[in-house]
């Protein structure tokens, strides 16, 4: 898949990877969806700041091999520019993203552009398998007691003011 060299490129990409992964049986809140689409997010990000040629876009691979493996690779044209792992200055706003990538995949390299000037940088992750869907109890009867989602108001509590959780953007909700 080919990708704009811009920031919203780089979203776009990100989306599509865990919409992909989704559809291929990696739902959306599962340690698979979570870890290799954080990859992909910082992969994709470093194509943009770090191998970004005026006028030329970036190219997103994602492969599933046999069930065991994801794969994902990003590809784009700068040469000189050959990623590493370096610890960043501790007051840095950047520079995390490959030490990231290091600690979330099994394995991960750079590898020369097959055609024309460039690299391809790559990571696999070998997530552990999904859970099993529970087993119904039985009878037919849920799989789980049922817990109250607010707990009930005790005397001992202040009934200040609400707060509410701040919730995290994912794929399908809210902006990038």
């Amino acid at each position: 898949m080919q990708f704009t060299s811009t920031p919203r490129g780089a979203r776009l990409a990100r989306r599509l990877v865990s919409h992909r992964l989704d559809a291929w049986g990696h739902p959306y809140a599962s340690p698979a969806n979570e870890t290799v689409t954080l990859i992909a997010a910082e992969l994709t990000a470093n194509a943009v700041r770090h191998g970004h040629v005026p006028g030329r876009d970036f190219h997103l691979r994602l492969t599933e091999t046999g069930g065991t493996t994801l794969r994902i690779e990003v590809t784009d044209t700068r040469t000189e520019k050959q990623p590493a792992p370096e610890a960043p200055c501790p007051d840095s706003e950047s520079g995390r993203g490959l030490l990231l990538v290091d600690a979330l995949a099994d394995d991960w390299g750079v590898t020369p552009r097959p055609v024309g000037p460039g690299k391809t940088v790559w990571a696999e992750c070998r997530p552990p398998s999904e859970p099993a869907a529970p087993t119904p109890a039985p009878h037919g009867r849920g799989t789980a007691p049922v817990v109250p989602l607010r707990p009930a108001p005790d005397a001992t509590r202040s009934q200040g003011p609400r707060r509410h959780a701040v919730r995290r953007s994912s794929p399908r909700h809210g902006p990038a």
